[in-house]
This record gives structure tokens, C-alpha cells and sequence, in this order.
């Protein structure tokens, strides 16, 4: 048993308040540097994610104390506490506008390792357990390459191996985000930048929160609860609600285009009856103009009268209608977007290039390694909380992709949908969103729009018959 574990046993069994203090000395440091990158350097932030860590650390002290290496469960629970209780997606913007910016870049200065630093954490979180638990312990523990091999299991060359292999995966997993860099400076990286010191007293601060309010296997204590309402946790709640904003932002959006469309079709049948109107009217005209040398058509006066009235009620109500439309126009606005709102507009369309990528990958596990041909037949598969319309889906991507796993000869940067039109930005330039088949989704820029030679290179050729 190792020395960690010895001390969760001890908490476990005796509720010792030294063991657990023990426990937060020695892994304060790991969880509030993973957490200070997360929040993009926000240190108070930073520090009430480390502290809901060690909230929850306790809370599962029982499950942990035999069997698991605690390094690697605080890296992976304070990744997702950051995704949960901060605001991610307003971090993920300023993440993935950096990485816009950084496309294709081959710079292993020190600015551009810190440009990187917040895409690490997430990167290393999508990598398989034993390699993600070998990059915790030789950069985050910063344990030798002995300590690591005896960790895993293995011998110390094949700790090395398994470093070198996880830093190659991370090295492709940054890539697909646009960023450039060889996995040896992500190693020099990890070495010298995973770990941040955590503020003097930060350790006691976090452990006494914890004690005072938590028990062993129980749950949170109304006090505990308190202090954590008064704390910066509450822009957890503003964060979930950005993270459905995004997703609920697409099935808006297509719910406007369906009212679009209908109101178009609207149009066409008063502009059909408009048509009508203006010839009778006309024909009325003609009659008005032989009145003296016809009395019987005089009859017909009134009538005009009152068909003239609803002919400029009808004109007032189309001039309405049309100008709705043109409101409701997607790129009917002429006026320029900022750059700020074409980021956005690229980060909306990442994110929801990956969660369908994501879903399909969900979808071929179930059924036994074939891609949907539908979005509508992944949509069960989606991870956010609002469920997106397959209609709006197929507005905006196109599936490029319908055969298995297996038949993938390129599976880390094949591509299996894009979006269907390409946008062209406020300098020029065209960008177009592609999902891969590793989950992953890239923003691609073009001078002149043609993405022809690119998707050559990463489109997997269609199953045979």
C-alpha cells in the first residue's frame, strides 16, 4: 500500500483531520496549477475549484483509499469540476480564439507556450487512462521514471515508452486545435509549467473548509454549503447555463428559420394575390374611365371603392411582412461583424461541430463500429442537456462519412462532417468547420475558399460495396 493510500485509509477509518490535512499538502499544488490554467489565470477562481476538489475528494475517500492512484483521480475531478462550476464556455471562447490565432504556427517561444497552456488540461483529458495517468505522474508528481514504472506497474523503460508515446497523442490532440508544436517542447513544457505553487495558506484554508462541514461517505454539511453560496462557486450556475446556451442557441435559430420559411410562403400567396388585385383594379379603372358611355357598369363603383381599400391595406401589410423578412434573413444584415463576433461565431460553430462528432463516435460504439447516415440517428448520443432538431443539424454540417471504424485507414484526422457553407470573414478570407473522426473539430481557413486540396488529404475514402 502505498503512502497516499495509507493516509485515505486512515481518514477513512479514524476521521483523522491530520491524514486528511496530510493528504491536501502534499496534492494542493497539482489541483490549484491544473485549475489556475483552466480559468485562464483567474487565481480566486482558481482556488474555489481546488477547495470543491477536496470537498469531493473527501466525500469519496472510502471508493479511493484501496487500489487507485490519487494523482491522476484530482487531475481528472478538478477538470471537470472547472468544466462544471466555472464559466467554461466563456474560457473556451477566449481558448479557442487564441488557438484561431495560432493556426498552423510553428513557434516554441515562451509567449506561445503560454498561449497554449490553457488547451493542455484538456487535451490531457482526452487521453486514454493509462497514458493520461503516466503524463499525472512524471509531470505533475514529478516522479522519476522508476517511480512511474513501479506506479503502473512496469518497468522503468517502460515508463519512458509510455511517457513518450501519451506526449506524441497529446502533440496530435493540439494539433487538431490548431496549434503547432513539436512533443518535445511539450515536454519541456510539462516539465517546467505543469506544477504552480499554490498560495501560502491555501492548504490549510482548503482542508479546514472541507472538515468543517464533510463527513466520511456522507454528505455536505448546510454550513459548508453556505460558505460555498458566498463564494465565486455561484458562477458555476451562469456557466451550465451557457454551456445549454450553446446548443439551445442552434435549435432557436432553426425554429426562426421555420417561421422564415413559412412567412415566406406567406408572401409569395399575398404577392399572388396582390398581383390579382392590382389587375382588377386596372379593369375597374377601365370601367370607371366608360362610366358615361356604360350605366350598367356604374353599378361596379362601390365594389371598386371597397376592393381599392383592401388593396392598400394588403400593399401595407406585404411592405411589413417583407420587412420582417429581410430582418429575419440569415446574412441579410449588411452591416459588418466585428471580429469579436465572428470569433464567436466560430467558437458556436467548434463546439457544435464537436459534439456531433462526438455523438457519432457514441453512435459507432453502440452499433458495432458504423457511422450514422442521419443526424437524426445520432441525436440520442448527444452529451449537452438540450437536445438539438436533426433539421437544424443538416442545415449547418453535412456527413462526409458512412462507413465503419474498421474501414478507417486514417481514424486520428479523418474527416467525417463539415460544414456545409463556407463564411467568409471580415478580412477576406474563407473558413469553413470540420469534424473528425477522433472526436475532434477544426476551424480551416482559405484565402479563396477552396478547401479542395485539404480535404483530399483527410477525406476517408467511401466502403466498398
Amino acid at each position: 500500500m502505498t503512502e497516499h493510500q495509507q493516509l485515505l485509509t486512515e481518514y477513512v477509518e479514524t476521521g483523522s483531520e491530520t491524514a486528511f490535512r496530510e493528504l491536501v499538502a502534499r496534492y494542493i499544488s497539482l489541483v490549484y496549477s491544473t485549475a489556475l490554467r483552466l480559468v485562464g489565470g483567474d487565481t480566486a477562481s482558481a482556488e474555489d475549484v481546488t477547495q470543491t476538489v477536496f470537498l469531493h475528494l473527501s466525500r469519496n475517500a472510502r471508493k479511493l483509499a484501496r487500489g487507485s492512484l490519487l494523482g491522476g483521480w484530482l487531475h481528472r475531478d478538478t477538470c471537470y469540476v472547472a468544466a462544471k462550476t466555472l464559466r467554461r464556455e466563456r474560457r473556451r471562447q477566449a481558448r479557442e480564439r487564441e488557438a484561431v490565432l495560432m493556426n498552423s504556427l510553428e513557434d516554441h517561444s515562451p509567449a506561445t507556450l503560454d498561449q497554449v497552456a490553457p488547451l493542455l488540461d484538456e487535451a490531457i483529458n482526452q487521453l486514454g487512462t493509462e497514458d493520461r495517468t503516466a503524463v499525472v505522474l512524471r509531470f505533475f508528481e514529478q516522479r522519476d521514471f522508476r517511480a512511474v514504472g513501479a506506479a503502473l506497474g512496469s518497468t522503468e523503460d517502460a515508463a519512458r515508452m509510455r511517457v513518450t508515446r501519451a506526449l506524441d497523442k497529446l502533440q496530435i490532440l493540439l494539433k487538431h486545435r490548431g496549434v503547432t508544436l513539436s512533443a518535445a517542447a511539450l515536454g519541456t513544457a510539462l516539465a517546467s509549467e505543469a506544477v504552480t505553487a499554490a498560495p501560502a495558506g491555501l492548504a490549510a484554508s482548503v482542508a479546514g473548509a472541507v472538515l468543517a462541514g464533510s463527513a466520511v461517505g456522507g454528505g455536505v454539511a448546510a454550513t459548508v454549503l453556505k460558505i460555498m453560496a458566498m463564494t465565486k462557486l455561484k458562477a458555476g450556475i451562469v456557466g451550465a447555463v451557457l454551456v445549454a446556451g450553446v446548443a439551445t442557441s442552434v435549435v432557436v435559430q432553426h425554429q426562426a428559420r421555420g417561421r422564415l420559411r413559412a412567412q415566406d410562403e406567406s408572401l409569395q400567396q399575398q404577392s399572388a394575390q396582390l398581383g390579382q388585385l392590382v389587375a382588377d383594379n386596372q379593369r375597374l379603372s377601365n370601367l370607371v374611365a366608360q362610366e358615361n358611355s356604360s350605366s350598367g357598369q356604374l353599378s361596379e363603383l362601390p365594389k371598386l371603392r371597397a376592393e381599392a381599400e383592401a388593396l392598400r391595406r394588403q400593399t401595407s401589410g406585404l411592405a411589413l411582412l417583407r420587412a420582417e423578412n429581410r430582418r429575419l434573413q440569415p446574412g441579410a444584415d449588411t452591416r459588418p461583424k466585428t471580429p469579436l463576433a465572428e470569433r464567436e461565431e466560430n467558437l458556436a460553430k467548434l463546439t457544435l461541430g464537436h459534439r456531433w462528432v462526438a455523438a457519432f463516435g457514441d453512435y459507432a460504439e453502440k452499433n458495432g463500429g458504423q457511422y450514422p447516415a442521419t443526424f437524426g440517428q445520432a441525436v440520442a448520443f448527444w452529451s449537452g442537456q438540450t437536445k438539438p432538431e436533426p433539421d437544424a443539424a443538416a442545415d449547418q454540417f453535412e456527413i462526409l462519412y458512412h462507413g465503419t471504424r474498421d474501414a478507417m485507414t486514417n481514424f486520428a484526422d479523418g474527416i467525417v462532417l463539415r460544414e456545409k457553407q463556407a463564411r467568409q470573414t471580415s478580412d477576406g478570407k474563407w473558413v469553413r468547420v470540420y469534424g473528425f473522426a477522433d472526436g475532434s473539430s477544426q476551424l480551416r481557413a482559405s484565402a479563396d475558399g477552396n478547401f479542395d486540396a485539404y480535404e483530399q488529404q483527410h477525406l476517408v475514402a467511401p466502403p466498398g460495396p
